[in-house]
This record gives structure tokens, sequence and C-alpha cells, in this order.
């Protein structure tokens, strides 16, 4: 497989985990490192640690039932053990109320960069989603 395909088949598991609501690749694709970071498009807005991004995660996905994703256009620049993608992003699904039992269809449209580092395997090191609209 190429890098490239390589590269963006990491990211593409990073999504699938909302879809299958299985989270343990995120452990696996991420950086566990103090060096991660990670910045989105919902609270907290602060620049975010390798745990805390898990946990945000994983709470993202959950509240999204029937999620489905779509990257677009996506531009993948490698600097020898360092890569830069940066795309747009659709996300869609039914936003669930679990406590009031209620649900709301929601679309996404993102710009997102991930920065990636080969040790041994590419994982990501920095997430940024920044929101375009919301419909």
């Amino acid at each position: 497989m190429l890098e490239k395909e390589l590269i963006i088949s990491v990211i593409e598991k990073f999504f699938d985990s909302g879809k299958t609501k299985n989270f343990a690749p995120l452990r696996e694709i991420q950086l566990d490192d103090p060096n991660f970071s990670s910045f989105s498009d919902v609270p907290p807005y602060e620049l975010q640690d390798y745990k805390t991004t898990l946990a945000l995660e994983e709470l993202r996905f959950v509240s999204i039932s029937d999620y489905n994703y779509e990257i677009k256009n996506p531009k993948i620049s490698i600097y020898g053990d360092s890569a830069v993608v940066a795309f747009e992003l659709i996300q869609k699904g039914m936003l669930v109320d679990n406590k009031a039992y209620t649900g709301e269809f929601i679309t996404i449209h993102n710009r997102a960069t991930f920065v990636l580092i080969k040790k041994p395997t590419w994982k990501i090191a920095h997430i940024h989603l920044s929101m375009i609209k919301n419909n």
C-alpha cells in the first residue's frame, strides 16, 4: 500500500469508530504522548491532550446514531516521517438526547487538518476540526 493510502486509512479508521461504536482503534491510531493535541469545533474549545481527546471523541460518537461521514478533497503532504492531511468533512447522523428520548438529524460540514507521524506506523499527533456549517 502506498504511504498516502496508509495515511488516509488511519483517518478513515478514526471516523469509522463513529460508525461502529468500537472505540479501541482510537487508542491504536492516536499518539499516546504528551505532545499529542487536538482542537474541536464543539466545546470545550481549549487545546486538548490525548486522554481528554479520547473521552470527548467517544462521547461525541456515542451521541450520534446512524453516523456516517465523507472525506472530500483530501490533500496529503508527506515530510519524511510526518504528514499533514487537510480535507473537507461531511458528517451526518441522528443527534440523540438519551434523557428526553428525542433525536434530531444533523449534517455537519467541517474543515479538518490531521497531523500524523510515523512511529513506526502512522499515528495521529494532532487534530483540528472547524465547522463550516451545521444543517
